[in-house]
């Protein structure tokens, strides 16, 4: 069964656009839950554009579902997902200024630094997963790192899923099978939608994780949150 998580940035992103605790990201969390989804992801970045170090430490005690957090390793990031202890913590390579992530981790260059990162959370007993471009050549050196899944950016096959969904699908099934050859655990995410989705799910083997904020957040301005939630679900035929 592929569980959905869903990624808060964007509400954090509202919430900031006036100041103060409206709408609460914390609220949001446990609404969302209620609705049916298996998780609750949040990528907070060092200038707290959206989601703040005091979101992070807030919404640990409320989600009883399953925490991901995703960021780029600097040490502060690291510290705090120690602290934190969180089911999951996706490494993610994006630039400061990113405005959103735009790229897998090249393993092979940054092998030595992915292990010792990793070593460290997995010492602490967090579920590691690295953000990984759909090439299969780079999942051995993802292997190597001491990684337990790796998830997908599927920037690539959203863009193309319109103008041919089977050539968009086929780096990300061939990626899909190799990471598993090696055993390890298969998320995806990035500009995944109710659009796009049910066929992406369908043709990925051993997908254990959506993680999905923008589009569902959009999506929910028009159908409201709870059937948003429950129409992903439904995609990934939990519902």
């Amino acid at each position: 069964m592929t569980k959905l998580s869903v990624n808060i940035n964007k509400i954090a992103t509202l919430r900031n656009a006036r100041g103060g605790d409206f709408p609460s990201v914390t609220e949001a969390a446990v609404k969302i839950q209620a609705f049916g989804a298996q998780g609750i992801t949040i990528h907070p970045r060092p200038d707290e554009r959206h989601i703040t170090r005091k979101d992070v430490y807030d919404l640990k005690p409320l989600v009883y579902t399953e925490f991901n957090i995703e960021g780029n390793p600097h040490r502060s990031f690291i510290d705090m997902v120690l602290d934190v202890k969180p089911e999951q913590v996706t490494l993610v390579p994006d630039a400061d200024d990113a405005i959103t992530s735009n790229a897998g981790w090249d393993c092979k260059k940054h092998q030595d630094f992915l292990k010792e990162v990793i070593s460290e959370f997995k010492n602490a007993g967090i579920r590691t997963s690295i953000f990984l471009d759909p090439n299969p050549e780079m999942v051995e050196y993802a292997a190597t790192t001491g990684t337990d899944r790796i998830e997908l950016y599927t920037e690539a096959y959203a863009k193309e899923y319109f103008t041919d969904k089977e050539a968009a699908i086929k780096p990300y099934y061939e990626t899909a099978l190799k990471a598993t050859e090696y055993g390890l655990g298969i998320n995806a995410g990035h500009d995944l939608s109710l659009e796009n989705l049910k066929y992406f799910a369908d043709n990925i083997p051993n997908l254990l994780e959506v993680s999905i904020g923008h589009a569902l957040i959009g999506e929910a301005l028009y159908m409201g949150m709870e059937n948003t939630v429950q129409a992903y679900l439904k995609r990934l035929a939990v519902w």
